[in-house]
């Protein structure tokens, strides 16, 4: 069973930083894209970012543009979000979430396995 594992969330004040971790097991991990998703309270869950199989490519929303950057590490079978400038904004639960479907554009939607999320709050 795959299995997707976030760390790295917490308590962070406004204009400060955090790195979001996601280990992965149980699957080609260099032949999947990967993302973050997260989900504030009250809301739907959302688009954050998103990384190609080989790392050469990613998309991420507006919101977070040039503040939050993903990359990925195929050796060690991890995704990575760096998160900067934090607003209030940006608290939420963030889910990463991985996709084998590597050979159409990068996608926003669609990702077959899930992580539990891992919670951030930022404060004002």
């Amino acid at each position: 069973q795959v299995q997707l594992v976030e760390s790295g969330g917490g308590l962070a004040q406004a204009g400060g930083s955090l790195v979001l971790s996601c280990a992965a097991a149980r699957i080609s991990f260099s032949k999947t894209n990967m993302a973050w998703f997260r989900q504030a309270p009250g809301k739907g869950r959302e688009f954050v970012a998103v990384i190609n199989y080989s790392g050469t490519n990613t998309d991420y929303r507006d919101s977070v543009k040039g503040r939050f950057i993903i990359s990925r590490d195929n050796a060690r079978n991890r995704a990575y979000l760096q998160m900067n400038s934090l607003t209030p904004e940006d608290t939420g639960t963030y889910f990463c979430a991985a996709s084998l479907n590597i050979w159409g554009p990068l996608q926003r939607g669609g990702f077959e396995y899930w992580g539990q999320g891992t919670q951030v709050i930022v404060s004002s």
